[in-house]
């Protein structure tokens, strides 16, 4: 999901896990896609630890940014969703998009464990989020 918002985006995005996205990217970009599975009803560990590193250097440094998200979530993955947008809250994000939840109805331990195929509708959702984010950026819109 993330590769297919990136490759939306094109040259105007920069694809980061989680574990290696560093304050000062974050501080060095106009808008954020924040793309992570819900795992246990909740937002990805790596995702949270990275939150926990950006949080404060941040608080006060980048408001008015615009924000989408990408979820692939088992069941509903409203918890993440919540998590995510609770904290981008406290650094006065703006959502410009509608989320982007992906279920991919794993329940059981094997489909739990399974490799996930994501549909490709939901693949072009997650470009055209990328393509919308880096054109209204590149227009000024957001």
């Amino acid at each position: 999901m993330a590769r297919a918002a990136a490759e939306g985006a094109g040259d105007a995005a920069w694809l980061v896990a989680a574990h290696d996205t560093a304050p000062d990217m974050l501080l060095a970009a106009d808008g954020y896609i924040f793309c992570g599975p819900e795992n246990l009803g909740a937002m990805s560990g790596q995702m949270k630890e990275m939150f926990d590193r950006a949080y404060y250097p941040l608080l006060g440094r980048i408001e008015g940014r615009a924000y989408a998200t990408l979820i692939a979530a088992g069941s509903d993955g409203e918890g993440a969703q919540r998590q995510i947008d609770r904290i981008v809250t406290g650094w006065r994000l703006r959502r410009v998009a509608d989320p982007v939840i992906v279920n991919l109805f794993a329940q059981s331990p094997e489909a739990i464990a399974a490799a996930k195929e994501v549909p490709a509708e939901e693949l072009a959702k997650c470009r055209d989020i990328g393509a919308a984010l880096a054109e209204g950026l590149r227009l000024g819109l957001f």
